[in-house]
């Protein structure tokens, strides 16, 4: 019960923002959606990528951003070839450091195996712990990332909601 209260409050903050581009009142500010990975090479560019492509065909108006708590130096090789193969945008051209405006600045943040104890957040978080690791099981982990977000924008999306 308490989850679903918790998503409740998620979604009500973000449709008060404006998070649908049908809205009557232009938003103050777009709704920020951050994914949270260790490296900001793998998994966070994956949902960012999902995430960017499908909202936008549902008309949702979010700004959306990867990042990871130690960056790798750059996106895996793998990520990106699997991305343009399949008609996606890279969303970051070298993976980026989570910074504590980052962590105020979201309305949601997504946390994809990393510990956000200690750090200022400001908006909702969510865990998505499960998801295998990319380089042990890569079609495992983007099948689960897909799911995830799939679910997610349907949730912003949902007629009625607001």
């Amino acid at each position: 019960m308490e989850v679903m209260w918790r998503v409740a409050v998620v979604v009500a903050a973000l449709l008060s923002v404006g998070v649908r581009a049908d809205a009557q009142t232009p938003p103050a500010h777009a709704p920020v959606v951050l994914f949270m990975c260790p490296h900001g090479a793998a998994k966070s560019v994956l949902a960012t990528a999902y995430f960017k492509k499908q909202a936008r065909a549902r008309g949702l108006d979010v700004d959306v951003k990867a990042v990871g708590t130690e960056p790798d130096p750059a996106v895996a090789p793998a990520v990106v070839r699997h991305l343009e193969a399949n008609g996606y945008e890279v969303p970051v051209a070298k993976p980026q450091l989570v910074s504590p405006e980052d962590l105020t600045a979201a309305d949601l943040v997504v946390s994809l195996g990393c510990d956000v104890a200690g750090r200022p957040v400001r908006g909702e978080v969510r865990r998505w712990d499960a998801i295998p690791s990319p380089s042990a099981d890569f079609a495992g982990a983007d099948a689960a990332i897909k799911q995830h977000v799939d679910r997610l924008v349907d949730e912003l999306a949902r007629p009625g909601s607001r």
